[in-house]
């Protein structure tokens, strides 16, 4: 008797939640038969606009280099970048087996977020800048908005404290300092995840560490 009355509760639960759903769509297709030609003269047109927008946007952001990661070859460059976009991540490194992996990470996210721009450079040959940011443990990345430091993710320990983290769990450490753009959902491919992930170690040997 008792699992019929909760069937009967559950029931009434799902159609009372699908009763809402409906009356949202019914009230947004009322909305649409409301409009006339003009409103939807203006709705094309400000559309138009905001395709406009992100197309100088992208074409900006690509002329500065975002949509790919490189490296900066000096100090003084690391100045011009972070001063020309208004996000950046920076990954502080040094050739070792960790900087790598963290290399491959950031080259993928690189080409998924072309609103911040993606750089690297070599800590050894920027003392200061090592000394200025405190950089002590690689790889570091620096957070950086309006060309300012905002946040750091040091070493892997946010990461798992493992070389094996994901592409998706770097994407939202970063959007957590929101030095990208995220919508709570990984723009990389889920059903890929584990086959980028592999692609990072595959094919490599460990090396040494900073802690060697």
């Amino acid at each position: 008797m008792e699992n019929t009355n909760v069937q009967q509760i559950l029931e009434k639960q799902v159609l009372a939640v699908a009763r809402a759903v409906e009356d949202k769509l019914d009230d947004e297709i009322a909305a649409l038969d409301r409009l006339d030609i003009d409103d939807m003269e203006a709705l094309r047109e400000r559309r138009l606009q905001q395709m406009k927008k992100m197309a100088e946007k992208h074409s900006r952001w690509r002329s500065l280099g975002h949509g790919d990661f490189s490296e900066i070859p000096s100090e003084k460059d690391f100045f011009a970048v972070v001063k020309a976009s208004d996000r950046v991540v920076c990954h502080f490194f040094r050739e070792n087996w960790p900087c790598k992996v963290m290399d491959k990470h950031l080259n993928l996210l690189a080409k998924q977020h072309m609103e911040t721009r993606f750089v690297k450079i070599n800590a050894e040959k920027s003392p200061f800048l090592a000394e200025k940011l405190k950089i002590v443990v690689l790889p570091t990345l620096a957070l950086i908005k309006n060309a300012k430091v905002e946040d750091y993710v040091v070493g892997f320990d946010e990461l798992g404290g493992t070389d094996e983290f994901s592409t998706e769990e770097l994407e939202e450490r970063l959007a957590k300092s929101q030095v990208i753009f995220f919508e709570g959902e990984s723009s990389v491919n889920p059903s890929r995840s584990k086959a980028r992930t592999r692609t990072v170690r595959q094919n490599e040997n460990p090396g040494s560490s900073d802690s060697d």
